[in-house]
């Protein structure tokens, strides 16, 4: 008798260990499958069939261009071959809101193609080998640009500065670049800007960023131009060669380019970018990217939802284009 309840004791004690077990097993399964809103979706959204966000899902691939050459926004890093910045990582939150999962889990379903500022409009717009399913490449908001593509945003703004040599003190705002040379890219809104506010200035257009700067440290230029958050980075990879004047002379609102009149995919993004802005996202991107450049992680901008403006005459878009292009 005392043998019989010993092994039921036992049997009792062993099964209560099973349960135990189970009831771990199940609270661990629960706690993988829940997330923080706004961090992560833990299964892809369903979308409306033939909708640009079912037909990327379908294609297990998102494609995006991105700059190769601009540091804390979108750099190819040598050692990884990986693109890192800050527009990067913006295009992977929006990944996830089609995708479903992390940042750091769909980054395999992205393609990255360099776009520079002046093919930026011909990947959106045109099919072919290099057609991309948005832009996010410090892509200012401006009205000649929205005559060809949509944008969603702004995700970021920005102010046009000014970078020289570390031992220049000559020039110290934008009307100082009267008579002066001056470099900037093709296709951005950095030309127009300044020959509204130095129209003596000479201004020179490169395909980069990048090949201004090494024009700037070889002598052939007096001062390099373009957004604040870019020449913040070619100061910093500049081993003390380069400063920035510190004279914003513009506001540039950046946007998420994409084709014209697809206006589900445009309320789409804009719904994306306030959800990782409100759900801290947003600065997380910022500060691991940007941030390392000694930039203050600022307040998200407000998304405006601009509405998809008529295209202009096909003659019209191509004069914009080419003024824009340089």
């Amino acid at each position: 008798m005392r043998r019989r309840r010993t092994w039921t004791i036992v049997a009792l004690a062993v099964l209560f260990v099973l349960l135990a077990a189970g009831c771990g097993d199940d609270k661990k399964d629960s706690t993988t499958a829940t997330t923080t809103p706004g961090t992560a979706t833990t299964v892809a959204p369903a979308f409306a069939p033939g909708s640009t966000m079912a037909n990327i899902q379908a294609r297990g691939k998102m494609i995006v261009g991105v700059k190769y050459d601009q540091p804390g926004f979108g750099q190819k890093n040598p050692t990884t071959n990986e693109v890192e910045g800050f527009d990067v990582e913006t295009a992977k939150l929006i990944a996830v809101g089609i995708f479903g999962g992390t940042p750091e889990s769909v980054t395999s379903k992205i393609e990255f193609k360099e776009a520079i500022s002046k093919n930026r409009e011909r990947f959106i717009s045109e099919d072919g080998p290099d057609k991309v399913d948005m832009v996010v490449a410090t892509y200012t908001i401006n009205d000649a640009r929205k005559q060809v593509v949509d944008f969603a945003g702004p995700y970021f703004v920005a102010k046009q500065d000014i970078m020289v040599k570390a031992s220049d003190n000559a020039i110290k705002s934008v009307t100082d670049l009267n008579g002066k040379k001056v470099c900037t890219a093709k296709g951005s809104t950095s030309e127009p800007n300044v020959k509204a506010k130095a129209p003596q200035a000479e201004i020179v257009l490169f395909d980069t960023y990048s090949q201004c700067a090494e024009a700037l440290a070889d002598g052939r230029f007096d001062a390099e131009t373009t957004d604040d958050s870019i020449l913040a980075g070619l100061v910093q990879q500049s081993s003390g060669k380069f400063k920035l004047v510190g004279a914003p002379f513009s506001d540039e609102p950046y946007g998420i380019g994409m084709k014209k009149g697809d206006d589900a995919f445009r309320t789409f993004i804009n719904d994306q970018l306030e959800k990782i802005e409100a759900s801290g996202e947003w600065a997380k991107a910022f500060a691991a990217t940007l941030g390392t450049l000694g930039l203050p992680t600022p307040t998200p901008p407000k998304i405006n939802r601009y509405g998809s403006t008529p295209a202009a005459p096909t003659t019209t878009a191509a004069a914009t284009t080419s003024t824009s292009t340089g």
